[in-house]
C-alpha cells in the first residue's frame, strides 16, 4: 500500500472540504452543523428513512439521530411522521426550505470550485477531470468497506 499517496489525498480532500466550508459560510444562512448535513443528506438519499436506519447510516448512536432530528424539525428543515407500519417510529423527509438550502449550498459550492478550475491551466483541468472516474471509484472502495465494518 501507498500510504505517502493515502495520506497526501486524505489532506488534500480534507484541505479543499475546509476551504469550501469557509468560504461558502460567510455568504449562506447561518452553516449548520456537519452531523446535520450529513443526515439531511441521508434523507435526501432516501425518502422516509427513520431514525435508527440513519443512525446506521451515520455511524451514530439513534439517541444522537433524535437529537439532530429534534433541532433540524425545529428550524424547518425536516418533517418527522409516524411510520404508518410502527406508530412508534418515525419517517423523515426533507422540507421544501432544506431543499432550496441544499440545492443552494450545492449551486455556490460549484461556483466556487469552477471558479478555481477555470484559473488552472488546460493541462491541470484536464488532469482533474481525467482523475474523477478514479475518484469515484475509490469512494465506492471506501463505502463498501465502511458497509462490510
Amino acid at each position: 500500500m501507498d500510504t505517502r499517496l493515502a495520506s497526501e489525498l486524505a489532506q488534500v480532500l480534507a484541505a479543499m472540504r475546509r476551504v469550501v466550508r469557509r468560504r461558502l459560510a460567510t455568504s449562506r444562512p447561518p452553516r449548520l452543523p456537519a452531523g446535520q448535513v450529513d443526515l439531511l443528506v441521508a434523507v435526501e438519499e432516501d425518502p422516509g428513512i427513520g431514525i435508527a436506519a440513519a443512525a446506521r447510516v451515520l455511524h451514530l448512536a439513534d439517541n444522537s439521530v433524535s437529537g439532530l432530528v429534534n433541532a433540524l424539525v425545529e428550524a424547518g428543515l425536516l418533517r418527522r411522521e409516524t411510520d404508518p407500519g410502527d406508530r412508534r417510529a418515525a419517517r423523515l423527509f426533507l422540507t421544501p426550505a432544506a431543499f432550496e438550502r441544499l440545492n443552494g449550498w450545492r449551486e455556490a459550492r460549484a461556483e466556487l470550485v469552477g471558479r478555481a478550475l477555470e484559473r488552472l491551466d488546460d493541462g491541470d483541468r484536464e488532469a482533474v477531470a481525467a482523475a474523477l472516474p478514479a475518484l469515484r471509484r475509490l469512494l465506492d472502495e471506501m463505502r463498501q468497506e465502511e458497509g462490510a465494518s
